[in-house]
């Protein structure tokens, strides 16, 4: 069994806030990341899929259509936007590292061909990253609408 993974950086902005909850415990919950206006990161975005490399290619999957797969169904949608307000896909998700380790690996898992999604890793910073391996439920809490800005 082979394992490929795919890097890719975005720039996007974020507020972590929950209208359910008050101010305190807010920043009780996220610190200084539930701030008014939020603030950016400079995020990454690994994906790693596995399977037997095939006899003709030698791979287990062309890294570039996985690289290719990345950007148009993850990249394209979050780069340099704000998370909170900017990217349908978020829309009335509190856009965690966790949630959008689910919401990505959602959308990728269903393009990638002739081998299976892996592990899926989104890194805030370089020290800081959330792993994903696809289990369990995969559904991501939403905050009704009009309500998550």
């Amino acid at each position: 069994m082979f394992y490929l993974t795919g890097r890719l950086e975005f720039s996007a902005a974020h507020r972590l806030y929950n209208p359910n909850l008050s101010p305190e415990d807010n920043f009780i919950a996220y610190g200084e990341c539930a701030g008014e206006h939020g603030h950016g990161h400079n995020y990454f975005l690994e994906v790693t899929v596995r399977g037997k490399a095939d006899p003709q290619t030698g791979v287990v999957m062309d890294i570039n259509q996985l690289m290719k797969i990345m950007k148009d169904e993850v990249h394209s949608r979050v780069d340099h936007k704000h998370l909170n307000i900017d990217v349908e896909i978020l829309e009335g998700v509190i856009p965690t590292a966790e949630n959008l380790a689910v919401v990505f690996w959602n959308i990728l898992e269903p393009e990638i061909k002739g081998c299976k999604l892996h592990r899926l890793r989104v890194y805030e910073t370089q020290d800081i990253f959330v792993e994903y391996l696809g289990e369990g439920d995969r559904t991501v809490p939403r905050i009704p609408e009009g309500e998550s800005r």
